[in-house]
């Protein structure tokens, strides 16, 4: 029997994952952008917001969805998993109260806490804005200061990194937040490793970097991520076997201590000097890190969603050991004020023919205004490439190939997977475990 699959969400994650399941499924998708990628793939789009259940769950059932992928945190967030089951579709995304894990920080390090979690930092939450900013006072270190809900991955301050404690402060005092975590920064390198849950089985996937800051040389302020990269196999040059190990089993006691949790468990690590600590989870692919691991994910994903919604063991994973770079372009004056309305120029063609028999150049679809005169920037990301390789170099010179071919007009970061900035992330590491 055919599966008919509804794809809930519109950027760049959900452009990967349409790839993925597209071969294999009748695929429908809706979301509150019309992302063009996805309607080439799909058998219809429809134009919902992620966070109707009601209109998600009744176009569901039009087109006689058999599963459901849900990308956004929007839509974990607002239940749509839940009305899903509710009217007997299977999403693969955990509900609201799972995916409190990413929607509530709050939450999130106490449950790490109250289970034992490896990998925790220490932290300390706020409802009271001005007693948060007399223990950044008190506390003789710098701090990650996060709001307690979803911020789309713009909303930490870092103090002795992106900020003064002093500007945190004036931050917090100026903000809206009805609560915050305080946490020890944490110093290393950054890694992302997904993992597909269901029935209690964990199958975790190639470890990734992302870069979230929005200038070359790690500068500027946060982005819901500019580019990322993976190695050809599942860890990065800065770590080893042990490093993805520990990663691995931080998912997997996660998952013991919720033993419900469908969908993607996003683990974003920091290797620091004592070791591999949790900087969040999230209930979801990540964007862009999507864009790195499903393209060389050789298991169907279909068979990851089917056997999920039946009740059998998942997959093993079989991976191409392949190399990726994923850079996005985004508008001039992302993320801080970010021009919309300038029309993009996107030779498709001319993107997959870039890599020139070295590899593969994917081209994934984000934040984009389709008109009936072509393609326009909003104020968010507006598409991403992504080489695929032997090696990240490779890899990093195949996706600036596809930039180059993909028109001008928007910015990118440039650095992310060239050999020196990779290098720098090795030398960092090699420093802090001298």
């Amino acid at each position: 029997m055919s599966e008919t699959v509804l794809l809930v969400g519109g950027g760049g994650r959900e452009h990967a994952i349409a790839r993925a399941v597209a071969p294999d499924a009748d695929l429908y998708a809706c979301a509150s952008n019309r992302n063009p990628g996805i309607a080439a793939l799909a058998e219809e789009t429809r134009s919902i917001e992620e966070r109707d259940a009601e209109g998600i769950v009744a176009f569901a059932e039009d087109v006689g969805a058999t599963l459901a992928v849900i990308g956004p945190e929007s839509a974990l967030a607002a239940g749509v998993a839940d009305a899903l089951a509710d009217a007997g579709v299977y999403a693969f995304g955990p509900g609201a109260e799972a995916a409190r894990i990413e929607t509530d920080k709050a939450y999130q390090r106490r449950f790490m806490q109250e289970n034992g979690i490896p990998g925790c930092p220490d932290f300390e939450t706020f409802d009271d804005m001005a007693a948060a900013c007399e223990y950044i006072d008190r506390y003789e270190g710098h701090l990650a200061v996060k709001p307690a809900g979803l911020t789309g991955g713009k909303g930490v301050r870092v103090t002795g990194d992106q900020v003064t404690k002093a500007a945190a402060k004036t931050h917090l005092r100026e903000s809206d937040y009805d609560r915050v975590v305080l946490e020890e920064r944490l110093v290393g390198e950054e890694f992302t490793v997904q993992a597909f849950v269901a029935n209690g089985d964990v199958r975790p996937t190639p470890a990734v970097q992302d870069h979230k800051r929005a200038y070359e040389g790690d500068e500027g302020p946060n982005t819901g991520g500019m580019g990322s990269y993976s190695d050809a196999g599942p860890t990065l040059p800065f770590m080893d076997d042990a490093d993805y190990d520990a990663a691995v089993e931080v998912l997997e006691a996660t998952v013991d201590a919720l033993p419900e949790y469908e969908g993607v468990l996003y683990g974003q690590f920091m290797l620091t000097a004592e070791g591999v600590r949790v900087v969040e989870f999230n209930a979801r692919f990540g964007d862009p890190e999507a864009m790195n691991t499903l393209p060389v994910l050789d298991t169907p994903f279909l068979d990851v969603l089917t056997a999920a919604r039946d009740g059998d063991a998942l997959p093993d994973l079989a991976f191409d050991d392949r190399a990726t770079v994923c850079k996005y372009a985004v508008p001039a004056g992302y993320p801080t004020d970010p021009e919309a309305g300038a029309y993009i120029e996107v030779d498709e063609e001319s993107v997959a023919t870039a890599a020139e028999g070295s590899g593969d150049a994917l081209l994934f679809y984000a934040s984009v205004d389709a008109r009936e005169d072509g393609l326009y920037t909003t104020t968010s990301r507006a598409f991403a490439v992504v080489g695929v390789a032997d090696t990240i170099a490779d890899a990093e010179g195949i996706a600036e190939a596809a930039l180059s071919a993909a028109g001008d007009g928007l910015r990118v970061r440039d650095d992310i997977g060239k050999p020196a900035l990779v290098q720098r992330r090795i030398d960092h590491m090699n420093a802090l475990r001298e």
